[in-house]
């Protein structure tokens, strides 16, 4: 059974955004032709696809199952066209699409924009948010390039490779009376959970608890910048990777950094792509450049 391949772009178009209208919008189409589009698939596959709940369209069973292969089947088809041709990055004008957390924003957006902008490249960046669930889909879709997050259990179809090595330090007040470098101190101290989570440990809790350690938790809140705040203010301490403490202590000349009374493990960054990926010369050049660009950070 012959089908055209430009129904399975609609129909990943409508999966993803759950709506005929912002499908749309996004294939730059209008909401007529999406609706013939989605009906002659509907013929096609005996199976109405997608129905109405609200004001989404809901993927029916048929529909979920169909949808990694398809994702999987347009990526390579874009790859495929892509490899056609050679990469030159003093020639192209191209955005990378990265998702990443605002942590890892401010501390490593700044360097690659830098070293773009002193090479006169015209390359552009767009740091984009991201549920870690969605990553598998978004990168076989194309929705982003690359994800940089820390080490996660990932499928064989997402490719990784490893661009620095942190560590945990403390953020304490100039002047606080906590001796961070004694550990019953500094586990009696009161501390600042940073999650964006309503319970549950943080990274912090999760390198802790693998040396044995727990501590005492005064305060949650989303953003470790607030929780530098409220440090420079009193005596908690905020334990937090060492390249966004570093970035945020230019901030607060009223903070200083200390090290860990003990060992930890490192908490290592990773580029992320999907593998049909590997061979397209735009993503090849930029985990190239990105890789060489970061890993001096760690050294």
């Amino acid at each position: 059974m012959k089908i055209d391949l430009n129904l399975f772009t609609v129909f990943e178009a409508i999966y993803t955004e759950g709506s005929l209208t912002r499908a749309a919008e996004r294939l730059n189409l209008t909401q007529p032709a999406i609706s013939h589009a989605l009906s002659r698939l509907r013929d096609r596959l005996d199976d109405p696809l997608f129905v109405r709940q609200g004001h989404r369209m809901r993927p029916t069973p048929l529909a979920q199952n169909l949808l990694p292969n398809i994702q999987n089947a347009l990526s390579q088809l874009n790859s495929a066209l892509q490899q056609a041709h050679e990469f030159d990055p003093a020639a192209a004008e191209k955005t990378f699409k990265i998702a990443m957390r605002d942590i890892m924003e401010a501390s490593f957006i700044p360097p690659i924009v830098d070293k773009l902008d002193k090479e006169n490249l015209n390359i552009q960046l767009a740091s984009v948010h991201m549920e870690r669930k969605e990553m598998e889909a978004k990168l076989a879709s194309g929705d982003i390039d690359f994800a940089l997050d820390v080490v996660l259990p990932t499928p064989q179809n997402i490719r990784q490779l490893k661009l620095i090595n942190d560590e945990l330090v403390v953020i304490k007040r100039k002047g606080s009376s906590i001796d961070c470098a004694d550990k019953t101190a500094y586990l009696n101290a009161k501390h600042i959970v940073v999650s964006l989570r309503a319970t549950g440990p943080s990274l912090v809790d999760y390198a802790l608890s693998s040396v044995g350690l727990n501590r005492k938790i005064g305060l949650r809140c989303q953003h470790y910048f607030a929780g530098c705040q409220v440090v420079s203010q009193g005596d908690m301490l905020l334990t937090m990777p060492k390249h966004y403490a570093e970035v945020l202590l230019k901030h607060f000349d009223n903070l200083e950094l200390q090290p860990l009374p003990f060992e930890t493990p490192n908490i290592d960054v990773y580029l992320y792509w999907h593998k049909s990926q590997d061979n397209n010369a735009a993503n090849q050049w930029f985990r190239s450049f990105i890789k060489a660009e970061l890993t001096h950070l760690s050294q």
